[in-house]
Formats: C-alpha cells, structure tokens, sequence
C-alpha cells in the first residue's frame, strides 16, 4: 500500500491539473510495482478521473472502481443508479463513462445539494465527524434520486459509509469502495490460483 499526503492530490484537484493527480499516482504505482505488486487498485473515486492519463503508462494493470460498481449493479439487476460523492466526482466523466457502457442509467442531485454533499464530505467526514444531521441530509438527498426513478446509490465517496449505512438509506446501496475491494480479493485470488498451476 502506498499513497501520497490528500493535500497533494488537492492542490492538484484545486488547480484542476489531472495530469499532476496522474503523476502522483504514477509515482505510487511505481513504487508497488517495485516490491511486487501484480495489478494496483486505487480507493479514491474522485481521482479515477486521471486513470485515462494514468493505465497507458503505468508498470501494472488497475482494477477501476466504476466499473467494479457496474458490474455489481448489473448482477443485482438496478437499472439506474444515483451517484453521490464529491463534487468533482459527482460533475466529473468517472460513472458517466462507466456506467453508460454497463448499459445503466445514472442521476446525481441538483447544484445545491452536491455543494451541500461536497461540505459535508471535505468539512466533517474526512475529520472523522458524523453527525446526525448530515445523515438526515444524506437520506433526503437519496429520498430525492429515489424520486427520480434510481433503484440504488453509489456511495462513491470513501467516507460516505461511514456515515450511511445500508441500514439508513431509503434505497439500496453501492459501496464502490467495499465492491472495489471483493474485486481485488477475487484478482488476487485467481493470479495466486494461476501461479500455482504454472508452478
């Protein structure tokens, strides 16, 4: 495991220089590449924005979490999802993309609410602050998508089940990191499979 300082991916963020998110990834998937690492996966949602700068030059295959998302939906049988996360992620190409080529719909929240969902996330959820309120949020906010025809939420945010929990949510939910996660278990498991059979 390794990553850079989220400060650094920030002021790349902020600068809205993905080619500099890319580097840092870069440098990391280096570094993993180094001591062994068969294939690379990356938590953060919001960063898989640099991943078309980032897989044509890196020294080992990735694991995309939306398309980990895709495929689970798919299995469970959504149809259209709503995707909540940050703000960069929530406007940015990540689930479009993805999901699109999955053949699913997807809705994120009007302006207000992703401003609101953004707060929460960069002002109390990576400090580890989890508050009854900002879960009321959250729930209306997927009561909204809910409205809008979504049969599930993309909890695309690291930190958002930590907040909301199957249990709270009025729709079920998709939590990209925990589904990216079983995915690498599975890779792992079959390269480790395929070794011993070559061995």
């Amino acid at each position: 495991m390794h990553t850079h300082p989220l400060a650094e991916y920030m002021n790349c963020i902020y600068a809205d220089s993905w080619a500099g998110v890319a580097e840092l990834m870069l440098s990391s998937a280096e570094k993993l590449a180094r001591i062994g690492a068969d294939f690379l996966i990356c938590p953060d949602n919001t960063i898989h924005q640099a991943f078309p700068m980032v897989v044509p030059r890196s020294p080992r295959p990735w694991l995309h979490i939306a398309e980990e998302v895709g495929n689970e939906a798919q299995r469970r049988g959504y149809k259209r999802l709503g995707v909540l996360g940050t703000r960069y992620l929530m406007e940015g190409p990540v689930y479009p993309e993805k999901l699109r080529a999955a053949g699913l719909e997807y809705r994120i929240t009007g302006p207000d609410q992703r401003d609101e969902v953004n707060r929460i996330i960069f002002d109390e959820l990576v400090n580890a602050q989890f508050t009854p309120r900002s879960l009321a949020y959250f729930v209306e906010v997927i009561r909204s998508l809910g409205d809008e025809g979504c049969d599930a939420v993309v909890l695309g945010c690291t930190e958002i089940p930590l907040l909301v929990t199957p249990e709270s949510s009025p729709l079920p939910t998709l939590d990209s990191t925990r589904l990216l996660a079983r995915a690498a278990v599975r890779r792992a498991a079959g390269v480790e499979q395929a070794a011993a059979l070559r061995g």
